[in-house]
């Protein structure tokens, strides 16, 4: 199975911290979920009401914060930065989650070849690198490519919610998002389950103005 020609991520330095690697060691076996093929995401929290795949969970502040906040929820999140991972699993042994995992994966990748069909409930893709240079858009995560293999994986009714700091991104996003027939809605206000992160906050403090989306696969 060949992995993606083109990033939508960067890859960044793996160096982690002490406490990062020993996080590791004691506790990736228990947090980490394991590819096979189909993967039923569901099955790894038979008790809560609905499973959210979110993408790009970064260092996992947020990631912990929106799973601390809906317990009812579960949340895999998929990352390829390790010490990212590394600092996720660090908040969910402190936080004592017990409705989050992992998959250390690219994305498209894992969608591609190990989600099986209607089979998720939601995704979440909280501020995507926005890869502003006309030269790099092809390396946007948002593509009509991966419209329509969102839309092979949702469930009938199922969402997909969308942050971005970049107005230039999130015309982008509408245009495609509003090009496929199999979804509606579109610009949506923020949702009180969505966390203000550090992040976000550095962004707000440049003056950048934030937008949701919510898409409904009908």
């Amino acid at each position: 199975m060949e992995r993606p020609s083109i990033r939508s991520y960067s890859l960044r330095g793996n160096r982690m911290t002490r406490a990062q690697s020993l996080a590791i060691n004691a506790h990736w076996d228990q947090y980490a979920i394991a590819l096979a093929q189909p993967l039923n995401l569901n099955q790894n929290f038979p008790d809560k009401q609905k499973v959210i795949l979110e993408i790009g969970s970064g260092m996992g502040e947020a990631t912990a914060q929106i799973a601390q906040a809906t317990p009812d929820t579960g949340y895999v999140a998929v990352e390829m930065h390790e010490p990212g991972l590394a600092a996720l699993l660090m908040l969910i042994v402190e936080k004592e989650l017990t409705n989050v995992k992992f998959i250390r994966e690219d994305a498209i990748y894992l969608l591609s070849h190990f989600i099986a069909d209607s089979s998720l409930d939601g995704i979440h893709l909280l501020f995507p690198d926005p890869w502003p240079k006309n030269r790099q858009h092809k390396r946007r995560i948002v593509q009509s490519e991966f419209v329509q293999m969102v839309c092979e994986k949702l469930k009938p009714g199922a969402f997909i919610h969308i942050a971005t700091d970049w107005q230039p991104y999130a015309d982008w996003i509408k245009v495609r998002f509003d090009a496929n027939s199999s979804f509606t809605g579109g610009i949506t206000p923020r949702p009180d389950w969505r966390v203000l992160s550090k992040f976000e906050g550095q962004g707000l403090r440049k003056g950048h103005q934030v937008t949701d989306f919510r898409y409904v696969k009908l």
